[in-house]
């Protein structure tokens, strides 16, 4: 169509006078399952048609006689080139998913039912579309995981429900041998959230440089989650989060997180984000890898992109990329080395395609927005095909070789020697286990550590190794000649009780040895600092007899530990074994995580959308002393509001005492919701608990 006759189409259209538009929010925000984002403006996903309805002035629009421009503008800049800006007529249709297209499905008349179709590659976010030069709509628009054109398309209802449209979720932390469910509010559709993530898009810095640039950018799902996985942490920009370790960073144990909030607080990703937002992009005070995770998870989710939260456990910090952790501990068990593996460590997954890539690196991406290293000069990471790091693949995009050496890095444990010197030990810890994420449709854990790595010992694996120039960690695997040290554990292992932890030594020689044992026991972060000791026992004579074992009790006392305990209830037994015949030194390390008591949630009413409910929430105090400050914390995504509802104890709480409130709230939204709550006191932190309420129109 050339301009004169565009321009005349124009005119004729504009004769017509347009006097009232109806967007359809309602309708096209439920057929669009954006309808929990509200129903009081339009938001709508690419590759997918939504519909608008014009009433004219006067006069009738008729097919083949009146002709109708639409222009689709996003950006300070709109630009044909960037394709921030899209212009096309009203026609039959397109069989282009990269076109945008729009249609009348009316009959001749003065009312104009419109059906315009985004392109399925349409950079998201906010989109301005004048209709004949006399009609602006506003409306969002987000990726589509339903539309079989867009790049994040999921071809799973059940897995769309999990990774999108779920506002709630269970992230991991704890350790390899007890994990622990920690609940979360992703909360992506509560009020002002889907405003707060475009916001993030518009501060990163790519934009601010060269907005058309970084608009055209958005409709690439891998651009948008380097940006997310940058603007999360505040690392050199305006981010959402300050990551704040006070083991790592050696701060005061009196008020590490002075200025803002223990990470351990958070309870959802809602009040982060309407806070980073109202106060003016400073970042919030503090979070944790589980938190820079969660948070993104939500913003991805929000965006339309499938996101899920993992952990690994047993992760390794690789910070000069040999995939070797080194470690020289000394006789107590703490390392004076710069490498670090961490309890566990968290990050999400991404569902996109990855044309940059070859076909079978399509799926899931891990993106990792805690800020560790720098990647092309900016604190983020990813996306990384899930199966690139299985096979080994190093040289692709973006920063495989760190993830790979997070669950493949190869450890080896030195001991300093009274000389100065470091004697190689014989250890047994394998980084990269139980790599962890929440089950689709159910509360359960899934193991998805098969998607990350070979079985141990297959030939797969030992080609992944080659592939990876990692052969090293096949050579330095090795075994005992004949004597083995493990750790036991109780079953119950109470935060506030005494209890027993054994140090096993057994020898499967023909021969008798004599060894020294050393087992100690120490406060410890999840990232693996060690912080003061809980007991120690060094025995220097130590015979185990041919095909014997000696086991070695170490009491932990409360008294001993309770003020040693950082908030993640770690603590750290490292047991040395020592043959004197050999100077064979075998090293073992176990990490236990004490447990807190059980919150109990009890829903007393009926639950229905707009009607009042309580929660009568129930914790013992398990420890010998009092709890002062107590303050129990609930909310839950439709369920309060977007806010966190706080209800504090006027008394203190005795030992074996319950403290007992009631917490009123009133959901506003149908389905099957998750409440979260938290309890936190003087001795007794940020105890965590949630229920599960199905809600009733």
């Amino acid at each position: 169509m050339d301009y004169e006759e565009n321009n005349f189409n124009l005119l004729l259209f504009s004769a017509l006078d347009i006097a009232t538009w109806d967007l359809e929010c309602e309708f096209n925000n439920t057929d669009h399952r954006t309808e929990l984002n509200g129903m009081d403006r339009l938001i709508v996903r690419r590759g997918q048609p939504f519909s608008i309805k014009l009433k004219l002035r006067y006069g009738e629009y008729q097919a083949g006689l009146s002709s109708l421009t639409c222009i689709a503008e996003t950006g300070p800049s709109p630009s044909d080139q960037y394709g921030t800006r899209a212009v096309f007529d009203v026609a039959a249709g397109s069989d282009n998913p990269s076109a945008w297209s729009a249609t009348v499905t009316s009959p001749p008349g003065n009312v104009v039912a419109l059906s315009i179709c985004p392109a399925a590659d349409a950079p998201i976010g906010r989109w301005t579309l004048t209709l004949g030069g006399s009609c602006r709509i506003d409306f969002i628009l987000l990726f589509n995981p339903w539309c079989s054109g867009d790049s994040v398309y999921m071809d799973n209802e059940e897995y769309l429900k999990e990774y999108v449209l779920s506002q709630d979720g269970i992230i991991y932390r704890g350790t390899l041998e007890q994990i622990l469910p920690f609940p979360w509010n992703f909360g992506q559709f509560e009020y002002g959230i889907l405003d707060v993530c475009l916001k993030i898009l518009d501060t990163n810095p790519k934009y601010l440089r060269n907005p058309g640039k970084d608009c055209s950018g958005r409709r690439n799902p891998i651009y948008v989650s380097r940006v997310l996985s940058a603007m999360v942490n505040c690392n050199g920009d305006a981010g959402v989060v300050l990551g704040r370790w006070p083991a790592l960073d050696k701060l005061s144990s009196d008020n590490p997180y002075e200025g803002g909030e223990s990470p351990m607080s958070w309870k959802g990703s809602v009040d982060i984000l309407l806070n980073w937002d109202s106060s003016s992009c400073s970042p919030v005070r503090y979070g944790q890898c589980w938190v820079f995770a969660a948070v993104a998870c939500s913003v991805s989710r929000a965006l339309g992109i499938p996101c899920r939260v993992v952990t690994n456990y047993i992760s390794a910090h690789d910070t000069n990329r040999n995939l070797l952790i080194e470690y020289f501990y000394d006789e107590n068990g703490r390392n004076h080395g710069r490498d670090m593996i961490w309890t566990f460590h968290c990050w999400v997954e991404n569902w996109m395609t990855r044309p940059d890539l070859k076909p079978e690196y399509d799926g899931w991406q891990v993106v990792d927005p805690t800020p560790q290293e720098k990647s092309e000069g900016v604190y983020c990471c990813g996306p990384v095909s899930v199966k690139a790091v299985k096979e080994g693949e190093l040289a692709t995009k973006y920063d495989a070789p760190f993830v790979f050496a997070e669950v493949n890095a190869d450890k080896v444990d030195y001991i300093r020697q009274a000389d100065g010197s470091n004697k190689k030990m014989t250890s047994f810890t394998g980084v990269g286990q139980k790599i962890s994420t929440k089950s689709v449709g159910n509360d359960r854990r899934e193991d998805i550590t098969h998607l990350y790595k070979y079985p141990e010992g297959s030939e797969e694996e030992r080609e992944t190794f080659r592939k990876a120039d990692h052969l090293n960690k096949l050579l330095h695997r090795q075994e005992s000649q004949g004597l083995k040290l493990a750790i036991e554990v109780a079953a119950e292992k109470r935060k506030g009780c005494d209890f027993d932890v054994i140090a096993v030594a057994s020898n499967s020689t023909t021969s008798e040895k004599k060894c020294r044992l050393l087992f100690s026991s120490m406060a410890v972060s999840y990232t693996g600092v060690v912080k003061d000791n809980c007991g120690f026992k060094d025995l220097l004579n130590v015979e185990l007899p041919p095909g014997g074992e000696r086991r070695v009790p170490l009491r932990l006392n409360y008294s001993k530990y309770c003020d040693a305990l950082t908030e993640d209830n770690l603590i750290r037994l490292a047991a040395l074994l020592v043959d004197y015949s050999t100077k064979e030194t075998i090293f073992t390390l176990r990490d236990i995580v004490l447990d807190n008591p059980e919150i109990k949630v009890r829903i007393l009413g009926e639950p229905k959308q707009n009607r009042k409910l309580a929660a009568e929430i129930t914790v013992q105090n398990p420890l010998p002393v009092p709890l002062s400050n107590c303050c129990f914390s609930i909310e839950g995504a439709n369920l309060t509001g977007g806010k966190t509802i706080k209800e504090r104890l006027e008394s203190t709480v005795e030992p074996g005492e319950d403290a007992k409130v009631k917490i009123y709230f009133k959901p506003n939204h149908s389905g099957l919701r998750k409440l979260v709550v938290d309890f936190n006191s003087s001795k007794l932190c940020h105890v965590k608990g949630y229920k599960n309420v199905i809600i009733g129109k």
